[in-house]
């Protein structure tokens, strides 16, 4: 059976269908077993008796479905098709149907009845096997014994104090350093700033593209109206217009009169 049905757990067995073909005489008694063995102990774990009568006919096809109501796969023993009469059997078939369970592991998915939330395996540690660099015979914790140490105390004043300022000038050049360093950074982030306002004032231009304004229109009614149908001559006007008209002519007729 591992090699028909599939592997993984929670696969049970719902269905068996099985065919063949009958060769028999006429007249004989032939009895057809097909079954399947008990994988965890004695016996069958299903097994099908098709009885072959005297009268029924040579080359007889038969067809069944056994419906066995989902017995796990690690139940199922070697298949078998028995024959007993004078007979056998032709181009048998078995087909078993099944459905595999997820949780049939309740560990498989949080959602499955019985799971269990997993707790790490956490080992213990003596602490007494811990290093303990107070222990180790290679090293020596007495600062007097260190030759370093023993000359410094060998020093006078004045060399103890040129150390002092070497190690002053030493950490204001570190200091300095560390102080450049963080500036770098700040001028490099606000430069990052600047490209990224600069690039999303881009991007909303582009999107926006050109802003349209709607000036309301229409015609204006005007309000002014006049009391009168008709307005009365300018006389005032009126001369002026005469004279203007006469003096012009005089002009015209001076033209003439120079040229003859």
């Amino acid at each position: 059976m591992p090699d028909v049905l599939p592997e993984p757990p929670g696969l049970d067995i719902d269905t068996v269908i099985y065919n063949y073909t009958i060769r028999k005489e006429t007249d004989e008694q032939v009895d057809v077993y097909v079954g399947n063995e008990n994988a965890n102990g004695t016996g069958y774990i299903f097994r099908e008796h098709d009885e072959w009568k005297p009268g029924s006919l040579d080359g007889t096809e038969i067809n069944k479905v056994i419906g066995v109501g989902g017995i796990h796969r690690d139940q199922w023993g070697d298949g078998f098709i028995d024959v007993e009469g004078n007979g056998s059997v032709e181009d048998p078939n078995v087909i078993y149907t099944y459905r595999v369970d997820p949780c049939y592991d309740p560990q498989f998915d949080p959602n499955c009845p019985g799971y269990k939330i997993p707790v790490p395996d956490i080992p213990e540690v003596d602490l007494s096997q811990l290093y303990d660099p107070t222990q180790d015979e290679n090293i020596d914790l007495d600062r007097s014994t260190d030759p370093e140490y023993q000359n410094e105390e060998n020093l006078d004043e004045n060399e103890k104090k040129k150390k002092e300022e070497e190690e002053e000038k030493k950490r204001k050049y570190r200091l300095e350093k560390a102080m450049s360093a963080t500036d770098a950074a700040a001028l490099f982030a606000e430069g990052q700033r600047i490209q990224q306002m600069n690039e999303i004032a881009n991007m909303a231009a582009n999107v926006s593209g050109y802003y349209s304004k709607s000036i309301p229109g229409g015609s204006y009614q005007d309000s002014v109206q006049l009391a009168d149908t008709q307005l009365p001559d300018n006389r005032r006007g009126l001369r002026n217009n005469l004279a203007q008209q006469r003096l012009h002519q005089e002009m015209v007729n001076e033209q003439y009169n120079i040229g003859e």
